[in-house]
């Protein structure tokens, strides 16, 4: 076994535990703590994958945008088990159902997958942030720059706003 198979595999076991830790935590702050560690761990397999674009986006709007969200809002809702409405037994059947068939599609597509069927990437280029921004910044300058402008006047119009209600 190879050192990135090694890395993978302890990637793979951190990502789903801490995604179990995820559903069966008590404490809603260390559910969100315990989906920061799942999104850095898929980051590392996007990294082995060879998709550092899309692992550095994973990191800068899940781990950091959204989770920061979600503690606001959990912060904010003040989540106690005192205040939490109690569960009807037929949404606990919904959810025994519906957890049951996400494990037979989950077993179903791992039998029928084939580790023979494996992809090699002839080109280890592939993925890199830097080919990305020559794509972009070359073929698609004209739609990026298009994009920039509207999300600037986007940005002037909300201070605008913001400040004609101060006033």
């Amino acid at each position: 076994m190879t050192v990135t198979q090694s890395l993978f595999y302890f990637l793979a076991f951190v990502a789903i535990f801490s995604s179990l830790l995820v559903v069966l935590a008590k404490n809603p702050i260390h559910s969100v703590l315990y989906l920061i560690l799942t999104f850095f761990t898929l980051t590392g397999e996007y990294i082995l994958l060879n998709a550092q674009f899309v692992g550095i986006v994973n990191i800068i709007v899940y781990a950091g945008a959204i989770m920061v969200l979600f503690l606001f809002v959990i912060m904010l809702l003040n989540l106690n088990v005192q205040t939490e409405p109690q569960k009807t037994n037929l949404i606990k059947f919904i959810g025994i159902i519906t957890g049951g068939i996400g494990l037979v599609v989950l077993t179903g597509s791992l039998k029928a997958s084939d580790p023979s069927n494996l992809v090699v990437i002839q080109n280890v280029d592939m993925g890199l942030v830097k080919n990305l921004g020559k794509v972009l910044f070359k073929d698609f300058l004209l739609p990026f720059e298009i994009v920039s402008i509207l999300f600037l006047s986007a940005m002037v119009g909300a201070v605008l706003l913001a400040r004609k209600e101060t006033k």
